[in-house]
């Protein structure tokens, strides 16, 4: 049987409700609608670490981040390990591998001089291509704001993020980061072998700074869009020290008006990158190429945009740990799966359906038989780490069922959300005598999966 080929597309930011979503009367994401109507998809896909480099890592690697050990934005590799990403298992049967994109997955030695790439195009080649262009792309003060970051030692020190400024992007579309990459992408289409090929496109947009090209940042009126009611709102019995998190300092003194603009970028940036998917998918389209292609669409984290009073991602809330993912298999009907499901998952599902053996180390579950034999995995937990961004600090560690969220820091501090009746997680009921048995119950299997995985919070 002749191999399919692999497109893996992954955005940065993306919220797994702008899939479907309508604002000001526009489709959000039209592209991605259709391929998730021909594709399975998944509901309530969550990540490992709503952060770029442990997330992706985690999902290359089928391992948890405390498992491989990067648990942090170490762009570094300090705490890079040896282990085999999907990329390595690919090449090893036969397929013609390329990356286009950011680069955020960290193994040692590193993805790049593991795998002999066919192509392989990241934002240093971006970064260059602008250099000629005379275009600086360093983030201005005016897209920063500082904030104090925890240490694990408990000290802070100060660090500047993006913030909430928007501002459009002064230069021709065709200058910015994923027009480059997709026009990258389309080559590497144009060229293909005759031997089965997997491409990983690694998109930029939505992620902030909120520099919209200019035909998209004003496509979504702010004046008409709607909020979710929890924008700029606390959760009932939030624990005090998430208000001392990057995400509710970076939400600090921004109005209901400013977080209307800062939803009217995010969404032009969604749905810039979603018509850069829908050029790469309609090459493959002109080539006759979908027939015989698996194609997986994720993110690896969503952003706040304002709920719970947040901004970005770095907690455990749906709108930053909920994902969007569909994977399109050739002769498999299309089908919406509402179980849990983590992004662990996906490795070992490719495997199963690309017929190549697993091993034992993958911390995911194979959703294969649930896809062809509508095998429910029954009582199906899922985990969560976040242990700061640029280095060891703030700790928050999650387990998700169907119906609850638990989340834990080590202050010892804990939240736990129904999510059936409090899905916008604004009622903490840790502390309701009646859940008590939930929440010791759902810490014995954070502490449990935590230990198993190498995890020092414990």
């Amino acid at each position: 049987m002749e191999k399919p080929n692999i497109l893996f597309i992954m955005t940065d930011h993306q919220r797994a409700d702008s899939i479907g979503m309508k604002q000001c009367g526009i489709e959000v994401t039209p592209n991605l609608n259709k391929l998730f109507e021909e594709s399975v998809i998944f509901t309530k896909a969550y990540n490992t670490c709503p952060l770029c480099v442990p997330c992706r890592t985690a999902l290359a690697t089928g391992k948890y981040p405390t498992h491989n050990g990067v648990v942090f934005n170490d762009w570094d590799g300090i705490r890079a390990r040896d282990h085999e990403t999907i990329h390595e298992i690919l090449e090893k049967n036969g397929y013609n591998i390329n990356h286009i994109g950011v680069d955020h997955i960290k193994v040692n030695p590193t993805l790049k001089s593991r795998v002999n790439f066919d192509k392989w195009v990241d934002q240093h080649d971006y970064n260059a291509y602008v250099k000629k262009q005379g275009i600086s792309v360093k983030r201005d003060n005016k897209h920063s704001k500082e904030v104090n970051e925890s240490r694990e030692n408990g000290e802070f020190f100060a660090k500047k993020y993006s913030n909430t400024y928007v501002s459009e992007w002064e230069y021709d579309s065709k200058i910015y980061k994923d027009t480059y990459f997709t026009r990258e992408c389309l080559d590497v289409i144009e060229n293909i072998v005759d031997k089965p090929f997997a491409l990983f496109i690694n998109y930029w947009a939505p992620h902030p700074p909120l520099r919209v090209p200019k035909e998209y940042l004003h496509k979504f009126n702010p004046d008409t869009i709607k909020l979710p009611d929890n924008v700029g709102k606390i959760a009932q019995n939030e624990p005090s020290n998430r208000r001392l998190g990057v995400p509710a300092q970076l939400a600090e003194d921004v109005s209901q008006e400013e977080w209307k603009q800062v939803w009217s970028a995010h969404l032009g940036l969604v749905n810039y990158v979603d018509n850069q998917i829908g050029q790469v998918i309609n090459k493959f389209e002109e080539k006759g190429l979908m027939d015989n292609t698996i194609i997986v669409f994720t993110s690896d984290h969503g952003d706040h945009l304002g709920q719970h009073s947040m901004y970005q991602k770095m907690e455990m809330y749906e709108q930053a740990i909920k994902v969007p993912l569909c994977i399109k298999i050739p002769h498999v009907d299309s089908m919406k799966i509402d179980d849990i499901m983590s992004n662990l998952d996906i490795l070992p599902t490719l495997l199963d359906e690309l017929g190549i053996k697993k091993s034992n180390e993958l911390d995911g579950i194979s959703q294969s038989e649930r896809i062809h034999n509508n095998e429910e995995i029954k009582d199906r937990k899922v985990f969560c780490q976040y242990s700061g961004n640029p280095e060891l600090g703030c700790i928050r560690r999650a387990v998700i069922t169907k119906q609850y969220k638990y989340i834990y820091d080590d202050k010892m501090e804990q939240e736990l959300y129904n999510l059936e009746v409090d899905p916008l997680e604004m009622n903490n009921v840790a502390n309701d005598e009646k859940n008590k048995s939930i929440v010791k119950s759902l810490h014995h299997e954070c502490v449990k999966w935590a230990k198993e995985k190498g995890d020092w919070v414990f």
